[in-house]
């Protein structure tokens, strides 16, 4: 199992998933959740190699392995910590 890290809380996700419901209990505010919006634009601290390639929908908006959308990041193993830009 992942696991997902923001602050002093965690969450286990299955490898593969999705990091959407992960990051709505974690206190990252969403808004579209189609990757238009840029609103749950978060900051990787640890482990960006363990989330999956940037989507077309990152790339639009000028992301990296660093600054990522939560919407549109799926996780495939590992730990990643991260903040919520906004």
């Amino acid at each position: 199992m992942a696991k997902i890290i923001r602050g002093d809380k965690e969450i286990e996700v299955i490898d593969g998933s999705s990091i959407i419901e992960v990051c709505d209990s974690l206190g990252v505010p969403f808004a579209c959740y189609i990757g238009s919006c840029g609103i749950c634009n978060i900051n990787i601290l640890e482990g960006e190699d363990n989330l999956g390639d940037l989507t077309d929908e990152e790339m639009k908006m000028g992301m990296n392995k660093k600054s990522r959308l939560a919407c549109q990041c799926r996780i495939k193993k590992g730990i990643v910590k991260m903040i919520p830009l906004k």
